[in-house]
């Protein structure tokens, strides 16, 4: 009696195995790799979509917008992230044609440890840029003391920080740069890696951030959600129409108002530097990469669900997260483009 009751404890355990072997195997695993700059709003993004669908679960490898060009590019990954949109040759150079698809707007932020001076600097682009040529060296220069009247400026060097590795985020902060100052336009010019003028390598928006906070008198470039989650401060930037705008999501969306209304089909747009008196000048799309003819019909199947999923619901998660939504009219194209992912 005893031996028949082992045998049918043995046989509902093999079968309860057996179903949760089913079970786990049911579950899709889609691969991701890219961007910093949108990683703290992906995270949430992945780990609430995997409470809707219980039966896909996402991998997200932060590795830095050029590492997710390359990682799509070679189809070692199910999607790549960036926060620069690839070129003409970058997207010739792809084994099948890929699609930008973009997700929300971020401010990257100029942010700095000075002791004593706690928040409140503003910096105009001329500045900006000749920090970062090396040209401007200690932080109580009379350029940079002329904006900011009754702040005790100390007299120390400026300790310049950058990414070391190939950025979207580098890619957004050099494009503005090279928009502002002729002399950073032709000696350095834009892109996700730059031979930078002077400074020190921080890897991803989390090694700048981190440099920041804990070397004194240094300046640095991440986007805003990281300034916020380690507590830095962030200075106020002189746009285009000449006034000190702080970031933020109210400016951040400014700065997309104007472009959406010239928005190209394929998205690839810089929102740096535009017009208005509310826009914060240094803001960027970020974009997912997907291939519109997906190899692996189940998982393309879950990736199209989430993008849908990412347009509607995703959306209301990025302002508490520091970035800014999409404009109405944006989704609405978007929405068209998931469609014609095969």
């Amino acid at each position: 009696m005893i031996q028949t009751i082992k045998k049918a404890f043995l046989a509902l355990a093999l079968v309860a195995a057996v179903g949760a072997a089913g079970e786990a195997s049911a579950e899709t695993l889609i691969n991701g790799a890219g961007a910093t700059f949108p990683y703290p709003l992906y995270s949430k993004w992945f780990s609430e979509y995997a409470k809707a669908d219980k039966s896909v679960k996402f991998n997200y490898q932060s590795i830095g917008s050029g590492g997710g060009i390359k990682q799509i590019t070679a189809q070692t990954v199910d999607f790549g992230a960036s926060d620069k949109f690839l070129s003409d040759a970058e997207l010739k150079g792809a084994p099948g044609k890929l699609i930008h698809i973009p997700t929300v707007m971020g401010a990257v932020v100029v942010t700095y440890n000075l002791p004593g001076v706690p928040s409140g600097i503003k910096l105009n682009s001329e500045d900006l840029a000749n920090i970062y040529l090396g040209k401007i060296t200690k932080w109580n220069d009379p350029r940079i003391a002329d904006d900011n009247k009754g702040v005790n400026l100390p007299a120390k060097p400026i300790i310049v920080v950058h990414r070391s590795d190939g950025s979207g985020t580098t890619s957004i902060f050099t494009d503005y740069l090279s928009g502002v100052n002729a002399e950073w336009a032709k000696k350095v010019g834009k892109g996700a890696s730059v031979k930078w003028p002077v400074g020190l390598g921080g890897k991803g928006n989390e090694g700048v951030a981190g440099q920041i906070k804990t070397t004194p008198y240094t300046i640095g470039y991440v986007e805003l959600a990281y300034a916020f989650e380690n507590k830095l401060p962030y200075a106020s930037l002189k746009n285009q129409a000449g006034v000190f705008v702080e970031p933020s999501i109210k400016s951040t969306s400014a700065a997309a108002a104007a472009a959406v209304k010239h928005m190209p089909a394929d998205y690839r747009i810089s929102l740096v530097n535009q017009p208005g008196k509310d826009a914060y000048p240094v803001v960027g799309f970020t974009w997912l990469l997907v291939y519109e003819n997906q190899k692996d019909p189940a998982k393309g199947k879950h990736l199209v669900e989430f993008l849908n999923w990412a347009m509607i619901k995703g959306q209301k998660m990025a302002a508490p997260m520091l970035y800014a939504p999409l404009p109405e009219s944006v989704v609405k194209m978007v929405q068209k483009t998931i469609k014609t992912i095969k």
